[in-house]
């Protein structure tokens, strides 16, 4: 787990807590009534309130919401973690007793996954479902795109080997740009786009998006760009692996 999870009251500014965690590198907080955790908030949140041409400078934590949460014991294994996770669709906090400890993040899963011995193809969980922005479109347009499509990331297709802007480059580019949407992706997307051929298997995968701090990876076939792995398809991945060895 990620441990001691930085917390924010509800009624803090949604432009103060962006820029909380664009500077120390954060995809979520947790939001809490004092000492008792309501929520967190993540960048889906901020990508809703922009799709809905929100003024992000008049908004706080409570007006544009936050996920749920599911509890975990300290005492509950890495798998009973990945199974919460997949069926509640929510994020998982630690808790010991009453007191909330920790934070349990899909790069923590995956961390703990790499230690299997058993490695599989990807083929299973490759997305080829791709939604593509251009450089000039603008915040507002890609994340319009990645709240309709329900998607975390973009690809930019007009830029030398291609571009991905997600949802962690859109909180920098807000950042950067004073929280206006009108400005271009192609200033702020990730260029080149990380990828791997189809061939590659779910350690290999895992460890690129380690390395690389990264949580989408492009696949490529005979060199063209067929689709996206994301850290949730690998804890899927991985937790295929895991029913079917029990033993590891």
């Amino acid at each position: 787990m990620t441990a001691y999870p930085i917390s924010a009251e509800s009624q803090v500014p949604v432009a103060q807590a962006i820029k909380f965690m664009v500077e120390r590198d954060f995809g979520h907080l947790v939001v809490s009534n004092g000492a008792t955790p309501k929520g967190i908030l993540t960048e889906r949140e901020i990508l809703k309130a922009i799709s809905e041409s929100r003024n992000l400078d008049e908004l706080t934590i409570e007006d544009v919401g936050w996920q749920p949460f599911t509890k975990l014991e300290l005492g509950e294994t890495v798998l009973d973690a990945a199974h919460l996770m997949t069926q509640n669709k929510s994020r998982l906090l630690v808790f010991d007793a009453d007191k909330l400890v920790g934070i349990i993040t899909v790069s923590d899963l995956l961390r703990a996954f790499r230690k299997i011995s058993t490695d599989v193809s990807l083929d299973r969980v490759i997305s080829t479902n791709i939604e593509k922005c251009s450089r000039t479109d603008s915040i507002f347009d890609a994340a319009k795109i990645m709240h309709e499509k329900r998607v975390g990331s973009v690809i930019v297709h007009d830029v030398r080997e291609y571009g991905i802007f997600s949802e962690r480059d859109l909180l920098a580019c807000l950042y950067s740009s004073g929280f206006k949407t009108d400005y271009e992706i192609g200033k702020y997307s990730s260029s080149p786009l990380i990828v791997s051929d189809k061939e590659i298997k779910i350690h290999q995968a895992a460890n690129i998006m380690a390395a690389n701090n990264i949580k989408r990876l492009g696949i490529t076939q005979d060199g063209y760009l067929m689709g996206i792995v994301t850290a949730r398809d690998l804890l899927d991945a991985y937790q295929g692996v895991v029913q079917a060895n029990p033993a590891e």
